[in-house]
């Protein structure tokens, strides 16, 4: 772990330059394996880092030679990492990536006095929040077409129906209009 403070060390000052070389978009859930050409002729030390806060990097990973059994460095637990190189490339899988999995990654090598890097990667991970609204439209149309239908344009004062009673009008003597009420059981209607 000391020489992955000094590698971290020895990265910081020179990050003004590192530039991702590729970018993936992944989903959160989906696995993705970020790949790193193999710089190094002979076995050698390899590593995987990630940028945190735009400034600070950190290990991720480590694996000596093709084929090596990889560490992981605190934080990054090998359920989720998975490191992995044969001769000519070095691998990092992520499981069920998270949006906290989003950054740039780089890969490199140790030759002579340092580490070398061989090339970056931007990795983000976006939600996609439009096909979650659409489905709901979707499944709120759906429970729409099966309610019965309302017209569309009505007030609900017009949807109720008046119901009229009519009762036999009683024999009666003839009055004058003057002494006649109007009686309330009936409906009077004028015509022209």
């Amino acid at each position: 772990m000391e020489s992955f403070t000094l590698i971290a060390a020895v990265l910081l000052c020179s990050l003004s330059w590192i530039s991702a070389s590729s970018s993936r978009t992944v989903q959160p859930g989906e696995e993705v394996t970020l790949l790193c050409p193999n710089i190094s002729t002979r076995p050698t030390q390899s590593e995987w880092f990630r940028v945190l806060n735009r400034n600070k990097p950190s290990c991720v990973s480590s694996i000596y030679g093709a084929g090596g059994e990889a560490s992981y460095s605190d934080g990054y637990q090998n359920e989720t990492f998975e490191m992995s190189s044969n001769l000519t490339t070095v691998f990092l899988k992520i499981k069920q990536v998270d949006i906290s999995d989003s950054g740039l990654y780089f890969c490199g090598f140790y030759k002579g006095a340092g580490t070398v890097i061989s090339s970056a990667i931007q990795l983000n991970v976006e939600v996609i929040i439009v096909l979650a609204v659409k489905i709901r439209k979707l499944q709120r149309d759906a429970n729409e077409e099966s309610q019965p239908k309302r017209p569309q344009n009505m007030c609900s004062d017009e949807l109720n129906y008046v119901a009229l009673s009519f009762q036999a009008k009683p024999k009666r003597s003839r009055r004058p209009a003057s002494e006649r009420e109007l009686e309330p059981n009936v409906v009077y209607a004028a015509t022209r």
